[in-house]
């Protein structure tokens, strides 16, 4: 069941937040209009050739993704919740000379008023499965959106990953929550300062101290069977799944080793474990 309540929270933290994030990431603009992507190979890789096709992104954020999947050809739309981060978006947009289209909009109604089988290719990324309160009308959406044939594509860190504390021990059971909340009465943080130039290589800024006016935000934990087996149940069909030992720009946990490309996996006692999984799933033509 749909947590309304909390999404409304949620959009007041991520509003909060967003502010704090781009704050340390200089002219966005200037690096996406010299060819720069904020996109790396593993969605790429997945996405396929989107030249011309019809893509939506959801839960976009303030649309660094967005404009950079733009930039390759795609002709995107960028829903999320937090006003600050589609306000944010347009001005980039504006500023940088590449076209989107924006909606500010909780996801699911977004995907409960949208027109079915209207776009070529549906994409979410990175620490957005976990801000879902129900994955059945959000699979079930998705599906109805996909034109006969299209395709959606997630790329998204672990619920292994979340097992585990600043420390790499493990902290938390794997199934922590399920469909029940996690509340962090700080909100949500500022990722962006704690990762510097894994999220920002053109020039990391050191920005505002802190969150302003930090808001209480809710998370919910899915399992790898919860994600994959709400896709199957709206009828879409399984292509590609993978894992990846590695974690894409977001350099969580203490001791964290950088490898080349923006990875960053845990130091070399700890035993290896996937941090991040990719989904492919198409609607059947």
């Amino acid at each position: 069941m749909l947590a309304r309540d909390l999404h409304e929270d949620n959009r007041r933290s991520w509003n909060s937040a967003t502010k704090a994030h781009n704050s340390h990431k200089g002219d966005q603009a200037a690096f996406l209009r010299s060819g720069g992507t904020t996109l790396f190979p593993e969605e790429l890789e997945l996405l396929g050739d989107i030249a011309g096709r019809r893509l939506v992104h959801l839960q976009c954020n303030a649309a660094q993704d967005t404009l950079s999947l733009a930039a390759a050809g795609a002709d995107v739309t960028g829903v999320d919740i937090s006003d600050e981060a589609i306000s944010f978006a347009t001005k980039l947009s504006e500023d940088s000379g590449i076209p989107a289209t924006f909606v500010r909009s909780d996801v699911f109604d977004w995907l409960e008023r949208t027109d079915s089988g209207r776009f070529d290719i549906a994409f979410s990324s990175y620490g957005a499965v976990n801000w879902l309160s129900d994955l059945t009308p959000w699979a079930a959406g998705i599906a109805k959106v996909l034109r006969p044939g299209g395709r959606f594509v997630v790329v998204e860190f672990h619920p292994i990953y979340g097992m585990i504390n600043d420390d790499w021990q493990l902290a938390d059971d794997y199934w922590m929550t399920g469909s029940e909340p996690v509340t962090w009465n700080d909100g949500v943080g500022d990722y962006v300062a704690e990762s510097r130039n894994g999220l920002v290589p053109w020039g990391y800024e050191e920005g505002m101290a802190e969150v302003p006016d930090p808001a209480p935000c809710h998370m919910f934990s899915w399992g790898m069977s919860d994600v994959i087996g709400a896709l199957l149940a709206a009828g879409l069909r399984l292509d590609v799944f993978r894992e990846y030992p590695y974690s894409n720009g977001f350099a969580h946990g203490g001791n964290v080793l950088e490898l080349p490309g923006r990875r960053f996996v845990p130091p070399a006692d700890v035993p290896k474990f996937p941090l991040m999984y990719g989904i492919a799933v198409s609607r059947p033509a």
